[in-house]
């Protein structure tokens, strides 16, 4: 009786500590390493070890991180000449309390400064680049687009819908959500927040338009079972184009080499225009003054000749 006891205890054992490894997770970060060995679910990041409120959202840059390294594949050599560009997603560096570090830098010592959303607003610099502080992203505009279909939906239907989503989903107070604007097929979600209207168990609008992003674009952080769909009355709301747009408290420090190509072609149209008006300008003009030189050379001839007579 023992002998059968003993292997069926030690399987309930097994059974009981794969369901309780089970139950330990982060439901708010897939890519979070938990471990309930203390007795205890610790849940720390993947990339850098630190560890997480599995209540909240994690922040940005840990997520960044994350994401960097976690495909495990190997440091291959940069070719000569090579140079990477480093806007978009890029292995950052943090602060302790998961927060972008104001100044990053690559493994060229090219370096740049970044906002609280990790955006650069800088031009790239070397290894000498300060950054004096991080300045807040206080306000970031999500561009929405979805998919044609035949009859628009209601413009407070799916402000409604987005605002329940952003709320529950993304644990964002309404009040960091002043607008949300429909005009088929665009939508507008305005999220802003000061650092004074910020408290501490908020959650960072940089925070949650990254975790909003990706479950647009199909790559999920949360780690939860349940698709993630948007749905006005029930019908879907198929998003096939998401931008975000970042406006810090302070003008970014970009300068003229930071234009882009069209932007370059509008000023050179612009400049053409004004040189092309200016010339034409001109030439009107000394048509107009050697018509009324001509004018007024007729004129003398005939006074001089009535003189003669």
């Amino acid at each position: 009786m023992e002998s059968t006891f003993r292997p069926a205890f030690l399987l309930m054992l097994v059974t009981a500590a794969a369901a309780q490894d089970d139950h330990c997770k982060c439901p708010t970060n897939k890519w979070a390493l938990c471990d309930s060995n203390s007795g205890s679910c610790i849940c720390t990041m993947f990339g850098s070890n630190q560890r997480l409120d599995c209540s909240t959202l994690t922040s940005k840059c840990l997520l960044m991180k994350a994401e960097i390294n976690r495909s495990g594949s190997r440091n291959f050599p940069k070719p000569e000449h090579g140079f990477l560009d480093n806007d978009g997603l890029y292995n950052p560096d943090c602060e302790a309390s998961g927060i972008f570090k104001a100044r990053q830098c690559n493994e060229t010592d090219t370096c740049w400064c970044v906002n609280s959303a990790g955006v650069r607003r800088t031009d790239k610099g070397d290894i000498n680049l300060r950054c004096s502080e991080l300045v807040r992203t206080n306000w970031i505009f999500i561009r929405l687009k979805h998919q044609e279909r035949q009859n628009a939906f209601s413009e407070s239907d799916v402000a409604n819908s987005l605002r329940q989503l952003i709320q529950n989903r993304y644990m964002l107070h309404q009040k960091f959500i002043p607008t949300i604007e429909y005009d088929s097929p665009f939508i507008r979600i305005d999220l802003k927040q000061n650092v004074s209207q910020k408290s501490y168990r908020d959650v960072d609008i940089a925070d949650v338009a990254y975790y909003f992003e990706k479950d647009i674009k199909g790559a999920p952080i949360f780690h939860l079972n349940d698709a993630f769909n948007i749905s006005v009355n029930e019908e879907p709301l198929d998003i096939e184009e998401i931008l975000i747009y970042y406006v810090d408290e302070k003008n970014p420090e970009f300068s003229m080499k930071r234009l882009t190509a069209g932007v370059i072609a509008v000023v050179v149209v612009v400049i053409l225009a004004i040189i092309t008006g200016i010339t034409v300008l001109v030439i009107t003009r000394r048509r107009k003054t050697g018509k009324y030189e001509k004018v007024e050379i007729k004129e003398m001839g005939v006074m001089r000749s009535g003189q003669n007579a």
